[in-house]
C-alpha cells in the first residue's frame, strides 16, 4: 500500500491530520492530479474538527475561488478560526482583511491586533505591516522608533520589502539617525535577492557620492543589472552616466553587470 492510499484510509477514518495532508495533495498535485475540489473537500473536514492549518488553507481557497466559490465573507470567517488558535499565517491574513475591509468592515485598530500576534511569532509580512502601521500611525499612535523596530526584525529575516523601506529611514532620518553606511548595508541586501528598487537606489548614491565615494562604474553596473528588468528609471539614468564615462570604465561596469547576473542567475 503506498503513503496516498495510507493517508486516504486514515482521512476517510476521520484522521484530521491525514485530511489536511490530503487536501494539500490535491491542492499541489503532489502525487495525484491537482484538483481543488478535493482539495478544498478535505481541508473542510479538518476545518470542521477545530485543525488549524485546514482552517487557514480554506480561508486561502475561499480568497481565491479554489475548489469553491470566491467568498471574502468566509474568507474571513475561516482565518479568523485559525487565527484565534495562533496559526500566525491567519492572523496576519486576517490583519491584511482588516486593513483592506475585504470581507469585513475596514478596522485599522483589529489590524494593528492581529498584525501584532503574527509580528510576535515572527511572521517577516506582520513585523513589516505593523511597521507601517507604527509610521503612519494607523490604528495606533504613531511612533516611528517602533516602526523601525519592527520593520528591522523583518529586515534581518531577509524580507526585501523591510530591507528597502529600512534603507529609506536611515535615508532620511525617520525613528532613527541619519545614516548612510545603514542605507548601503540595506539597499545592498535587498539588491541581492533581485529588488529594482534598491538597485536603483544604489546607483543613484554612488553617482552621488551618498555615504560612498563617487564611483560611476558601480552607478552604471547597478543601473544595467535593473534595466535588465525595463526599469526606466535604471535605463534612463544609465543612459545619462554612460555620457560622462571613458570607454575603459564603460566596459568595466558592463563586465560587472554581466557576472553579476550570471551570478545571480
Amino acid at each position: 500500500m503506498g503513503i496516498i492510499d495510507a493517508c486516504r484510509i486514515l482521512a476517510e477514518d476521520g484522521d484530521s491530520e491525514a485530511q489536511v495532508t490530503l487536501g494539500v495533495m490535491y491542492e499541489r498535485g503532489q502525487g495525484v492530479p491537482q484538483n481543488y475540489a478535493e482539495a478544498f473537500l478535505w481541508n473542510s473536514k479538518a476545518a470542521e474538527q477545530g485543525h488549524a492549518q485546514a482552517q487557514y488553507n480554506l480561508g486561502v481557497m475561499y480568497k481565491k475561488g479554489q475548489g469553491v466559490l470566491k467568498d471574502d465573507s468566509e474568507s474571513v470567517k475561516w482565518y479568523r478560526k485559525a487565527a484565534e488558535q495562533g496559526n500566525k499565517d491567519a492572523q496576519v491574513n486576517l490583519g491584511l482583511r482588516y486593513s483592506n475591509g475585504q470581507g469585513v468592515l475596514k478596522d485599522y485598530t483589529e489590524a494593528v491586533k492581529w498584525y501584532r500576534k503574527a509580528a510576535k511569532q515572527g511572521c517577516a509580512q506582520a513585523q513589516v505591516n505593523l511597521g507601517f502601521m507604527h509610521a503612519k500611525g494607523q490604528g495606533i499612535r504613531q511612533d516611528e522608533k517602533e516602526a523601525v523596530k519592527w520593520i528591522l526584525k523583518a529586515a534581518e529575516q531577509d524580507d526585501v520589502q523591510a530591507q528597502v523601506n529600512l534603507a529609506l529611514m536611515y535615508a532620511n532620518g525617520q525613528g532613527v539617525s541619519q545614516n548612510y553606511k545603514e542605507v548601503i548595508k540595506w539597499y545592498l541586501k535587498a539588491a541581492e535577492q533581485g529588488d529594482t528598487q534598491a538597485q536603483v537606489n544604489l546607483g543613484v548614491m554612488y553617482a552621488n557620492g551618498d555615504g560612498v565615494l563617487i564611483n560611476y562604474v558601480k552607478a552604471h553596473m547597478y543601473w544595467s543589472i535593473a534595466a535588465e528588468k525595463g526599469d526606466q528609471d535604471a535605463i534612463n539614468n544609465r543612459d545619462l552616466v554612460s555620457g560622462m564615462m571613458s570607454s575603459v570604465e564603460l566596459t568595466k561596469a558592463h563586465v560587472m553587470a554581466q557576472e553579476w547576473l550570471q551570478d545571480h542567475a
